[in-house]
């Protein structure tokens, strides 16, 4: 089976080709691209389309690699002890079995997202190497190898962060999300409103497209928070001339703050919308 995209995500040619290639390749899917590009939510989509089981590891700065594989509970082995449970003589109890463990036991082939890579320490993706190549590791305690069922179809995020050592690199098919030209924003927003009014959609791009294209903004708006700022256009029921007005007038937006998020950002759209106005 191929990824062609579904109902709900729109995929370009170019990230279904990446898909394909890295399951074909049997190598981890590296995905960058810009925040709300879609990178996390690709591998529950793969998921679906492909009607794979789905497992998701979401890295944190505190994250260290062995949690993935698993962890021994020594403090709760002591506490039974001195409680006098029988368990207590069977160390497997108190293995605790990580995200790779789990899709590793999988009896079909899943989908693992490794979720914001670049949080954990610049070693993090280096201790993975081995356990990603051979696709087993050994469990110290209990004496035993645990091999994969099936190689699981990894995809792993990066928001660039920190940069990734060229040994994971080397080890991975790389796809960067490209922030979606005007048709392909249009066909998201059809997925996800499928009613709503052409000449609200028509001049809510022009605001949205004209605040990304400031220079020197912060946080560009994403393409969820137009999802977002449209939702909230639709509940409001906000007249399509109110947003060619602002625009026209050079002003702020009806409901700026779902798509501008910091102050500095707010600030330098009215400097820049002020010399505009003075300018003409």
């Amino acid at each position: 089976m191929r990824f062609e995209g579904t109902q709900s995500y729109v995929a370009t040619d170019d990230l279904t080709l990446a898909v394909n290639a890295a399951v074909t390749l049997q190598r981890p899917l590296l995905v960058k691209g810009e925040p709300g590009t879609g990178k996390t939510r690709l591998a529950q989509e793969v998921a679906q389309a492909l009607k794979k089981p789905y497992y998701e590891w979401h890295i944190k700065s505190t994250t260290k690699a062995q949690q993935g594989l698993y962890e021994y509970d020594a403090v709760s082995r002591l506490r039974d002890s001195q409680l006098g449970e029988e368990k207590v003589k069977d160390i497997a109890n108190y293995i605790v079995k990580g995200r790779l463990w789990e899709c590793f036991s999988c009896e079909e082939q899943p989908v693992l997202l490794i979720d914001e890579i670049d949080k954990a320490d610049i070693e993090f993706p280096n201790d993975l190497l081995r356990e990603l190549d051979q696709m087993a590791f050994y469990v110290y305690e209990t004496r035993q190898t645990v091999t994969a069922r099936h190689r699981p179809i990894i995809i792993i995020t990066s928001n660039n962060e920190k940069e990734l050592p060229d040994a994971f690199l080397r080890r991975c098919f790389f796809h960067y999300i490209r922030f979606p030209d005007r048709d392909t924003m249009q066909k998201i927003v059809d997925v996800h409103f499928p009613d709503v009014k052409k000449t609200l959609l028509k001049e809510a791009m022009e605001v949205f497209f004209g605040l990304r294209d400031l220079p020197g903004l912060k946080k560009k708006p994403s393409t969820s928070e137009l999802l977002d700022w449209l939702k909230l256009l639709m509940s409001d029921d906000i007249d399509p001339a109110v947003l060619r007005e602002s625009s026209s007038k050079k002003s702020l937006p009806p409901l700026y703050g779902a798509l501008l998020k910091n102050e500095q950002d707010v600030h330098l759209f009215e400097r820049i919308a002020f010399m505009a106005r003075r300018s003409n």
